[in-house]
């Protein structure tokens, strides 16, 4: 029969073994000692916690990553929408996340999805869709303010989905293909704007310098010979057509004012003039 000090030391190394406790590098240890609990968590490394004496609550320091359900709510401009976020915190006070709070994940969960109907109900539903780095900003800011007390540090908040109603879908596809044809009928018309000012800057010149319109037309002929084509029409110049009127009423005021003594070939008689009949007559 084994002596009574060998039973005891067995027992007393194993209790001390059982006492052992390991502690990871991102853990730490929360130690309530007769109820009340230590100023500062134990860890990392090896700790001992003696039963029934101590009793040890591990908390993990590192970043948690919680998805907020689907929340139904309604904006600013009366949509009803379905929207859904995830959160990144991490606790930085482990005496405070547990003493606090009786449980901060469920209790950072549920906050977490009351601020999201809460602040995003605030907002118009253009807002939603295009300010989202804004209200990512603005719902980390209200949720860190309120974990704050129980050492949880909310270190980011990201928008992950927006559901909308069919009908409001269709109406923001219409209201996209709107805005497409407004911006493609100003970009036209700029153009249209700038071409007639380009024109216009090309007649000044081609009215200052006349020999610019020749050789337009030079390069006319240029590209219109390039082409394999059967009719070729050219145009001519106004210049030309100018000058040839200019000839022809020069010749029609030459033929309207006919010598006395010409002879008309159309009555092959020979005209006389009034003044000469009455000098002979006297």
């Amino acid at each position: 029969m084994a002596d009574v000090p060998t039973i005891a030391l067995v027992i007393v190394v194993l209790y001390l073994l059982s006492s052992i406790k390991i502690l990871r590098e991102y853990e730490r240890g929360v130690i309530f000692r007769l109820g009340r609990m230590l100023p500062k968590p134990k860890g990392p490394g090896i700790i001992l916690v003696f039963a029934p004496i101590d009793r040890m609550v591990r908390v993990s320091l590192r970043i948690e990553t919680m998805e907020v359900p689907p929340q139904d709510l309604v904006t600013k401009d009366n949509v009803t929408v379905k929207v859904n976020a995830v959160i990144y915190f991490r606790v930085i006070d482990p005496n405070k996340a547990i003493v606090e709070v009786q449980n901060y994940l469920y209790a950072t969960s549920q906050l977490a999805q009351t601020t999201l109907r809460s602040v995003l109900g605030e907002v118009e539903l253009d807002e939603l869709l295009s300010q989202r780095e804004k209200l990512n900003v603005r719902l980390q800011s209200v949720l860190d303010k309120h974990t704050g007390p129980w050492g949880v540090k909310v270190t980011m908040v990201e928008v992950k989905q927006v559901d909308l109603p069919d009908m409001m879908i269709r109406a923001i596809a219409r209201q996209a293909e709107a805005e497409r044809e407004r911006r493609a009928k100003i970009i036209h018309a700029e153009g249209e704007y700038t071409a007639a000012e380009k024109l216009t800057l090309a007649a000044q010149m081609i009215q200052t310098q006349p020999a610019a319109i020749q050789l337009r037309y030079l390069q006319t002929l240029i590209e219109i010979g390039s082409e394999k084509n059967t009719t070729v029409i050219f145009p001519v110049p106004i210049d030309i057509f100018s000058g040839v009127r200019s000839i022809l009423d020069r010749y029609a005021q030459q033929g309207s004012a006919k010598p006395a003594g010409e002879i008309n070939p159309a009555e092959g008689t020979k005209t006389t003039s009034t003044e000469g009949a009455d000098e002979k007559s006297a």
